[in-house]
C-alpha cells in the first residue's frame, strides 16, 4: 500500500563545483525538515552527509549520499553529490536516476569551471534545475554578477525570483519578486524569520526585477508571452504556474539566493524544489529495449505497472556487505522477492530493503514508484544494471563512465596481503566504475587508474586503512593511449600443423582512424560470399578487440580506430575460433605498425585565479609547460587564466602556484580531451617503457 502519493515526491541532488557550499545546504536541509536536531558543520568533520573518514579529514564530499526528508506535505529523496572533478562519476550516476537538481554557485566565484561541468550532465541527462546562489554574507559576494554569468557561461535562460537585502557581511534578508514580500532574519539560527509587506524604498527593485522575471519566463512560456505582448497584468498565481511549466520542460532556471552557513535562504529553496522541482509524475517515461526483441519500451511511473528499477551505485557496508542503491521507476517490491537482472540474465533474490540515511540505514517492507532505497543480498548486480520481473524484462538505458586519465603501480608488501589487496580492489571497483585495476603481463605489475591524483590517494588511503591491507605504491602515471594516422589494410595468418588436426585463421582487415576523437573502437563485418564463416567472424572481433589492449608504441591501449574485416579464408578441417582469434590479434598489430601509431596524453582544462602582480609568473610557468592559454579574464580584483596543458606537466601543481604567488592562487583542474604527445615528448615516453620492461625482465 502506498504511504505518500507519487506527485508529493522529489527525487533531488545537490549539484555544484567544489566549495561552494553543497554539503553546508545539505546539513540546512536536514535541520529545517527536522531530520536532524543539530546541525553539523563540514570544518568541523561533523557533517551528516560526509560520513567518510577521508572525507571528515579533508573537508570535502568524497562519495555521494542519500537521505530522505520531510518539507511541508513533499517527501524529498535528497541525493548529496561531491563538487571535486576527480570524484565526477558519483555526480554522473547521480543525474541518471534523479528527477530535478539544486545547483549551488558561490555568491563570489559564481559560475566556475566545474559548475560548468555538472551543468552540462544535467543537460546530457535533461534534469530540470533551480540555481541557489550561496555566500551572499562573504566579502566581494556579487548576485547579479553570477546571474549574468549563467547566461554567458552556461547559455541558461536564467533570471532571480529574489534580491538579497543587504551586502556581504550586512545580508539580513530576501526580496521575493514572486510573492511581493519581504524575508527578514533577525536572529543569527536563521530558523526565525519575518515575512513583511514590501517596503515602498524597495519598490523601484521589485519592479525592475520582476518585469525582468515575468519577461525572461515569457521566452519559454507561450501563455505569460500571449499576456506579455497584450500588456496584461500577470498575477503571482499564473507566474508561479507558469515558472513551474518552464522549469519542468527545461526552459528555464529561477535563481535564489541565500547564505547557508549563516542559515538564510534555505528554507525559500526548499519551497522552491516543493513548487518548481518535478514529482516523478511529472518526468518523461524512461525509456528502454527489450533484451529479447531489441524494440523500444517505456516504463511509466505507475505503482500497478511491472516492476522496474535501475542500480546506480554499490557500496560495501561492513556489517550488512554490499548494499545496492536502486531508483524506481515502477511497480512495488516486498523484502525476500525474487527479481530478474535484465543486464546479466540472473535470477536474484532481495533479503532485505532498507530506506538510507547517509551511511545508516533504516530497514522497510516495501518500496514503491519513485523512490529511492537500497537492496541487501544481491550476488552479480553491478552499478548500470536494470532489475525487474522475469516476465516483463527491459534493460534501461546504461550510464556512460568516463576513461581514467591516470594510474599507478601497487604491490602487496608480503605474500599474506596479496589475497586481501585482491579483495580489496575488487570490492573497490564494483564500487566505483572509473577506478580501474589491471595486470601488465610484460612488467609484472599491478596498475590502478582513476580520474586524478586525489583519486587515487583516496583510493590507496582506504586500501590501507579500510581494508588493512600493507602495500606500496608507485608514483602516478599519465594514461596514455595509442591511435593511428593513416589507413591501412593488413593481413592476418595463423597457421599451425603439429601431427592431427592442425589450425588455419585467415582474415583481412582494414583500418583508419575515426572521423570523430573520443569514438574508441570499432569493429565492422563486410564479408561477402562467404569467405569467412559466420561462427568464426565474432571471434576475429574478439582478437581485435584483445589486441587494442597493448599498442606496439609503448604497450599504452589503443584508441578511436575503425576496423572493418573485407575478406579472408578457411579450411574445411582445421579452422577454428581460436584460429581466427589469434589471425584477428595478429592482423590488428600488423596493422598498427603501419599505420603511423601515434602516442596521445589527456589534455587538462586549468583555470587559475591569481592576484594581478603575480599574473605574469603563472603565464610564464604555464607556458613552460607545454599549456596553450585559451582565455583571461577577471574576477573581482583577482585575475582567471584559462589553458589547456597536458596532465603530466602538472603532477603536483599545488605546490608550484604556492612558490610561485606566496600561497594566494588557487587552481581547478579537470580532464578535457586527448591529444597528440609531440615527437620529443613522445620519444622519452616510448623509451621509459621500454626501460621499464627490460628493468623487470632482468
Amino acid at each position: 500500500m502506498r504511504k505518500i502519493p507519487l506527485d508529493k515526491i522529489r527525487n533531488i541532488g545537490i549539484i555544484a563545483h567544489i566549495d561552494a557550499g553543497k554539503t553546508t545546504t545539505s546539513e540546512r536541509v536536514l535541520f529545517y525538515t527536522g531530520k536532524n536536531y543539530k546541525i553539523g558543520e563540514v570544518h568541523d568533520g561533523a557533517a551528516t552527509m560526509d560520513w567518510m573518514v577521508q572525507e571528515q579529514e579533508r573537508g570535502i564530499t568524497i562519495t555521494a549520499a542519500a537521505t530522505t526528508c520531510k518539507w511541508k506535505d513533499i517527501t524529498i529523496n535528497l541525493i548529496d553529490t561531491p563538487g571535486h572533478v576527480d570524484f565526477t562519476i558519483e555526480v554522473e550516476r547521480s543525474l541518471k536516476v534523479l528527477d530535478g537538481a539544486v545547483v549551488v554557485f558561490c555568491g563570489v566565484g559564481g559560475v566556475e569551471p566545474q559548475s560548468e561541468t555538472v551543468w552540462r550532465q544535467a543537460d546530457r541527462y535533461g534534469v530540470p534545475r533551480i540555481a541557489f546562489v550561496n555566500k551572499m554574507d562573504r566579502t566581494g559576494s556579487d548576485f547579479f554578477a553570477a546571474i549574468d554569468q549563467m547566461h554567458e557561461r552556461l547559455g541558461a535562460n536564467v533570471a532571480a525570483i529574489q534580491l538579497p537585502v543587504g551586502r556581504e557581511s550586512g545580508f539580513n534578508g530576501l526580496v521575493d519578486l514572486v510573492e511581493k514580500k519581504l524575508i527578514h532574519y533577525e536572529e543569527i539560527l536563521g530558523k526565525e524569520f519575518e515575512v513583511k509587506e514590501l517596503p515602498e524604498e524597495m519598490f523601484g527593485d521589485f519592479e525592475k526585477y520582476r518585469a525582468i522575471l515575468v519577461e525572461k519566463v515569457a521566452e519559454a512560456d507561450d501563455k505569460i508571452m500571449e499576456d506579455y505582448l497584450q500588456g496584461k497584468t500577470v498575477t503571482n498565481e499564473e507566474l508561479k504556474a507558469a515558472i513551474r511549466r518552464s522549469v519542468l520542460i527545461n526552459k528555464f532556471v529561477p535563481v535564489l539566493c541565500g547564505s547557508a552557513f549563516k542559515n538564510k535562504g534555505v528554507q525559500m529553496v526548499l519551497d522552491a524544489v516543493r513548487d518548481y522541482l518535478p514529482s516523478p509524475l511529472d518526468v518523461p517515461p524512461v525509456k528502454g529495449t527489450n533484451p529479447d526483441s531489441g524494440e523500444f519500451e517505456e516504463v511509466k511511473a505507475d505503482d500497478n505497472a511491472p516492476f522496474v528499477a535501475l542500480c546506480f551505485k554499490v557500496a560495501t557496508d561492513p556489517f550488512v556487505g554490499k548494499i545496492f542503491f536502486v531508483r524506481m521507476y515502477s511497480g512495488t517490491l516486498t523484502s525476500g522477492t525474487y527479481i530478474y537482472n535484465a543486464s546479466k540474465r540472473e535470477r536474484e533474490r532481495v533479503t532485505k530493503i532498507v530506506k538510507l540515511h547517509a551511511n545508516h540505514q533504516e530497514v522497510t517492507d516495501s518500496i514503491s514508484t519513485g523512490d529511492i532505497a537500497a537492496f541487501v543480498g544481491l550476488k552479480d548486480t553491478k552499478t548500470g544494471d536494470t532489475l525487474c520481473t522475469e516476465k516483463n524484462p527491459i534493460l534501461v538505458e546504461a550510464m556512460r563512465f568516463p576513461d581514467p586519465v591516470i594510474q599507478q603501480a601497487i604491490e602487496p608488501k608480503s605474500k599474506d596481503a596479496q589475497e586481501k589487496l585482491g579483495m580489496a580492489m575488487h570490492k573497490l571497483e564494483d564500487e566505483d566504475p572509473s577506478f580501474r585495476v589491471t595486470y601488465n603481463q610484460e612488467t609484472g605489475q599491478t596498475l590502478i587508474a582513476g580520474m586524478g591524483q586525489l583519486h587515487l590517494e583516496i583510493i590507496v588511503d582506504r586500501i590501507l586503512r579500510e581494508f588493512n591491507v600493507e602495500a606500496t605504491v608507485g608514483a602516478p602515471q599519465v594514461a596514455y593511449r595509442e591511435t593511428i594516422r593513416k589507413s591501412v589494410s593488413s593481413v592476418g595468418k595463423f597457421i599451425s600443423q603439429s601431427g592431427g588436426r592442425g589450425q588455419y585463421g585467415h582474415c583481412v582487415i582494414e583500418m583508419s582512424p575515426q572521423e570523430t576523437p573520443g569514438t574508441g573502437i570499432t569493429f565492422e563485418d563486410k564479408i561477402k560470399s562467404g569467405a569467412i564463416p559466420r561462427e568464426f567472424i565474432p571471434a576475429v572481433k574478439q582478437g581485435v578487440m584483445g589486441a587494442v589492449k597493448n599498442g606496439t608504441l609503448a604497450g599504452y591501449p589503443v584508441t578511436d580506430v575503425k576496423v572493418v574485416l573485407v575478406d579472408g579464408s578457411f579450411h574445411e578441417v582445421d579452422s577454428s575460433e581460436l584460429a581466427f582469434k589469434m589471425a584477428g590479434s595478429i592482423a590488428f598489430q600488423d596493422g598498427m605498425k603501419k599505420a603511423n601509431p601515434v602516442l596521445l596524453e589527456p589534455i587538462m582544462d586549468i583555470e587559475v585565479v591569481v592576484p594581478e602582480e603575480f599574473m605574469g609568473q603563472i603565464i610564464g610557468d604555464l607556458s613552460s609547460r607545454r599549456a596553450k592559454i585559451i582565455a583571461l579574464g577577471q574576477r573581482l580584483n583577482l585575475r582567471t587564466i584559462r589553458a589547456n596543458v597536458p596532465l603530466s606537466e602538472v603532477f603536483n601543481y599545488a605546490t608550484v602556484t604556492r612558490s610561485l604567488t606566496q600561497g594566494r592562487a588557487s587552481y581547478t583542474m579537470e580532464p578535457s580531451f586527448y591529444s597528440e604527445v609531440p615527437a620529443q615528448v613522445a620519444e622519452k615516453v616510448i623509451q621509459g617503457s621500454t626501460n621499464t620492461k627490460e628493468r623487470k625482465t632482468f
